[in-house]
C-alpha cells in the first residue's frame, strides 16, 4: 500500500464502530466514511446516511468521495451481493461474495457441505414441511434444537427442551416468525460442552487465524432468557488453548476453505465459526461471514498494530504477506440495551455521561443503537451500547466494564451483570 486511500465502512452497529474505531488509527486511511453509521461513529468517521441495503447508493458515494476500499460489516448486505456489485463497479471490497456468504445465509447448505467433507457438525434434517420435521422430532427427542435455514438477525434458533416445545418452534418458523427466513427448517441434535467463537481472515486460499471469544446470548444472567443478538462477550475464550485452536483451523476451518473452492464459491472476508467445544473436541454449531457483534468490540482493542492491510490482503489474495499480533490482555464487552429488549423498547431516551465513562482506565464505549441529536446521544435501537474493558484477567476487564456501565446515566437502558461468568468460574483469577 502506497498513498493514504479513502475508506468505507458499511454498518451502524456496535461492531461498525469497533471497525471505525481501529480504521481511524491507519496510517493508510486518507478520508473514513461510515454508511449509515451512529451516533458514536460520528466521532471517528464522516457518516452517510446511505443504507446498508441501498446498493446504487453506497456505489455512488464512492464515486462521488472517491472511496477505493469498502469494508462490508453486517451480514444481509453481503448475502445480497453487494461485493460483487461493488467489484464491479472497479471498487476493491472486503467481504464474501453472495455465493460464498451462503454459509451463513442458509444454515442448510451449511451443514449440507459439512457432511459432503467430514466436517464435525451436529447430526440434522433440513426440510421444509411441518409432517417431516415434527417425524424428525419425535424420533430424535429432546433437548433438540430448531432454526430457521436464512438470516433471522441472530434470533432463529430454538433450543428446544421438550418435544412439544421443538414442535410449537417448527410450526412458527414455517408459519412466518422469521419471515423468508424459515422457509426451510434445519432440524439439529443438541450438542453438550462449552460454546465459542473463532475468527480467521481468508483470502481464497491462505488462513489467517485472529482469536478466540465467547458471547452471551441470552438476555438474562447464567444465560437465561430469549437469545438475543449478543449481550456481551470476552476475548480470548480460555477454552480455546492453543491445542484446541490447531485442531479447530485443521478440522473445520481450513477444510471448509478448501472445500468452498473446490465447489466454486471461494471465501474471501472473515470467516467466524460458532463452535461446541466436548472431550476436547471441536464441533461447527454455525458459521458468520462477517465479524461479530459484539465479538468484533472485544477483538478489536487487542489487536496490536494496523488492521487495515490484513483487511486488503484478504480482499486481494495476499494474505500470505500478512502478520498479526494480538495483546495478552482479556477484552470484555458489556452490552446495555432498551429495556424491554429483545422484545418491545423505546427509542429516543438521553444517555448522559459517556465521555467520563470513556475516561477510564482502559475503557472504550462502541455505540450500536444510537443517534445524535441536538447535541444529546439518544437510544435509537435494542442493543445500544458496547462497554468495552482491557485487564490482565477475566476478572480485572470485568470490573472495568461494569465500573464504566455504572457511571453511564441511561435510566432506560440494562445491562447482564455476570458477562465474563464462564472464565472466572474456569480460572478462579
Amino acid at each position: 500500500m502506497s498513498a493514504p486511500i479513502n475508506v468505507l465502512v458499511v454498518g451502524s452497529g456496535g461492531r461498525e464502530h469497533a471497525l471505525v474505531w481501529i480504521l481511524a488509527r491507519s496510517p493508510g486511511v486518507e478520508r473514513l466514511f461510515c454508511a449509515p453509521g451512529n451516533g458514536g461513529i460520528a466521532d471517528q468517521a464522516r457518516c452517510v446516511d446511505v443504507d446498508a441495503m441501498d446498493f446504487d447508493g453506497l456505489i455512488g458515494l464512492c464515486r462521488a468521495e472517491s472511496i477505493e476500499f469498502v469494508v462490508v460489516g453486517p451480514e444481509a448486505p453481503l448475502v445480497g451481493g453487494l461485493v460483487e456489485r461493488l467489484e464491479a463497479a472497479g471498487i476493491t471490497a472486503f467481504g464474501p461474495s453472495a455465493a460464498a456468504a451462503a454459509l451463513e445465509g442458509s444454515k442448510g447448505f451449511t451443514k449440507d457441505l459439512c457432511a459432503r467433507h467430514g466436517i464435525p457438525s451436529a447430526a440434522y434434517l433440513r426440510c421444509a414441511d411441518l409432517e417431516s420435521a415434527s417425524a424428525y422430532i419425535r424420533r430424535q427427542g429432546a433437548p433438540i434444537v430448531v432454526k430457521a435455514d436464512g438470516l433471522a438477525a441472530g434470533k432463529g434458533v430454538i433450543i428446544a427442551q421438550s418435544i412439544d416445545e421443538a414442535l410449537a418452534a417448527a410450526a412458527e418458523i414455517l408459519d412466518g416468525r422469521f419471515g423468508a427466513a424459515g422457509n426451510e427448517l434445519i432440524i439439529e441434535e443438541f450438542l453438550e460442552g462449552e460454546e465459542a467463537s473463532f475468527f480467521a481472515l481468508v483470502d481464497g486460499q491462505t488462513v489467517l487465524p485472529l482469536a478466540s471469544a465467547q458471547d452471551h446470548k441470552a438476555v438474562g444472567e447464567g444465560d437465561t432468557g430469549a437469545n438475543t443478538g449478543g449481550m456481551g462477550a470476552y476475548s480470548p475464550a480460555p477454552v480455546v488453548t492453543p491445542e484446541m485452536q490447531h485442531r479447530i483451523l485443521e478440522d473445520i476451518i481450513k477444510p471448509t476453505v478448501a472445500a468452498m473452492a473446490a465447489e466454486g464459491r471461494p471465501y474471501r472476508g472473515l470467516l467466524y465459526a460458532g463452535l461446541m467445544i466436548a472431550g476436547g473436541k471441536p464441533k461447527l454449531l454455525e458459521y458468520n461471514v462477517r465479524f461479530g457483534d459484539p465479538e468484533c468490540q472485544v477483538l478489536m482493542p487487542r489487536l496490536e498494530g494496523d488492521l487495515l492491510p490484513a483487511l486488503l490482503a484478504a480482499a486481494e489474495g495476499r494474505l500470505a504477506e500478512v502478520q498479526l499480533h494480538w495483546s495478552p490482555e482479556t477484552a470484555l464487552t458489556v452490552v446495555m440495551a432498551a429495556r424491554g429488549y429483545p422484545g418491545d423498547y423505546q427509542k429516543g431516551s438521553v444517555i448522559e455521561n459517556l465521555n467520563a465513562a470513556g475516561e477510564l482506565d482502559g475503557v472504550t464505549i462502541f455505540h450500536a443503537g444510537t443517534l445524535r441529536e441536538n447535541g444529546n446521544i439518544r437510544a435509537n435501537g435494542g442493543r445500544v451500547l458496547g462497554v468495552t474493558a482491557l485487564g490482565a484477567s477475566v476478572r480485572e476487564a470485568q470490573a472495568k466494564a461494569y465500573e464504566a456501565a455504572d457511571v453511564i446515566d441511561w435510566p432506560e437502558g440494562f445491562c447482564r451483570r455476570d458477562i465474563g461468568w464462564r472464565a472466572i468460574a474456569r480460572n478462579k483469577d
